[in-house]
């Protein structure tokens, strides 16, 4: 009896100081998406790329998503680069350029826009399809995921994820296959949206293969919005303009 008491108590201890399991980070994974994008939406950003010098180039982007692996974005600003968009679906990406024929395939490591952020940081997906979760910490404020990558077509083997408590994303670590720190993303400056959105409006994004570089993406405006699947084609890359008289 005494035995079975002792094999209970020893149970119960591991159970309690055991650390949440790989299915509990995905839920947050979920959760951690949801709060940073409706399903569907529209949205206004600025992405500004500075130079260890202090130069900076400055990019103004309309952008739409449907569902959890389509997006387009169009160009607005500089002028040199106005009426340019880009479209991805899954894990497959093109460019169309005005006056060039028909779109180009492009890559998700791959950078349109030059500096830190390349193709997949500007046109990210929501996380939980392309990772899966290995392992969750807790930290006194912050929980933190350690992400895989589902295949070899993802931009980073495995990311490093910090979040509040409240599934607010606060911080990613990038990293390849071998271990190497590819880049950092802070996610900074939590505002509210409107009809139930409030995430952080800024990203920075640093490299240790950049030194001196440094690239921000600003949000303006976030809108929940239905789109046709007819949009997220190639054929429709040229007309993504209109979407925004609508």
């Amino acid at each position: 009896m005494k035995k079975h008491l002792n094999i209970l108590t020893l149970l119960i201890v591991v159970l309690i100081s055991a650390p949440l399991n790989a299915a509990d980070g995905n839920e947050i994974l979920k959760r951690i998406d949801a709060k940073l994008m409706p399903e569907s939406y529209e949205t206004y950003r600025k992405l500004i790329n500075i130079e260890p010098d202090g130069k900076k180039k400055e990019f103004v982007f309309f952008t739409v998503k449907k569902g959890k692996d389509k997006m387009a974005m169009l160009y607005i600003s500089p002028a040199s680069e106005k009426g340019r968009s880009t479209l991805r679906l899954g894990d497959n990406m093109w460019l169309y350029i005005p006056n060039v024929g028909k779109p180009i395939r492009i890559t998700s490591l791959q950078s349109i826009t030059g500096g830190v952020f390349n193709n997949s940081d500007i046109m990210q997906v929501e996380y939980s399809v392309e990772y899966d979760v290995e392992k969750m910490e807790e930290a006194d404020k912050s929980v933190i995921l350690n992400l895989k990558a589902k295949n070899k077509t993802v931009a980073y083997d495995k990311l490093k994820m910090w979040a509040t408590k409240d599934d607010i994303l606060t911080k990613i670590e990038c990293y390849s296959s071998s271990g190497m720190l590819i880049k950092t993303l802070d996610f900074k400056d939590i505002i509210d949206f409107g009809n139930g959105l409030t995430r952080p409006a800024t990203i920075e994004t640093h490299s240790p293969l950049y030194k001196g570089y440094l690239s921000v993406m600003i949000y303006s405006q976030v809108k929940t919005r239905q789109f046709d699947d007819e949009i997220f084609t190639v054929n429709y890359m040229s007309k993504l303009e209109s979407l925004r008289k609508l």
